[in-house]
């Protein structure tokens, strides 16, 4: 899968439960996922290569629920960037399962992330 630094190429929907929401978009949409445990489940590319979302538990959901999220190829660099623009970084970046990443809000208060895989 083909990624373009500083683009939103991957979203999270938040949920309260992964295997509800894994029935309901599935089932709706035919969605198939990458399953990471009882709190994450990566929505997979339709090409089959890669991943294009995932659904995320624990998060707030309903409006504002879902979250872009920007592809870096140098995350601190990106952290850099946000502070220089105006943004605001709402959690510095931390290690998950296959990269790293941050959250930030835009100067309107609008929430993204930003992240770096570990094979970036």
């Amino acid at each position: 899968m083909e990624h373009t630094h500083h683009v939103i190429d991957y979203f999270e929907i938040s949920v309260g439960d992964v295997a509800e929401a894994k029935a309901f978009y599935g089932g709706a949409f035919g969605w198939s996922f990458n399953d990471y445990g009882d709190d994450y489940a990566g929505i997979k590319s339709p090409t089959g290569d890669g991943e294009v979302g995932g659904l995320a538990a624990g998060r707030d959901s309903g409006p504002g629920g879902v979250l872009a999220l920007v592809y870096s190829q140098d995350l601190d660099a990106s952290v850099a960037a946000v502070e220089t623009a105006g943004g605001t970084v709402l959690e510095p970046p931390y290690d998950y399962p296959g990269g790293r990443r941050f959250f930030f809000a835009d100067p309107s208060g609008n929430k993204l992330g930003a992240y770096q895989p570990s094979d970036a």
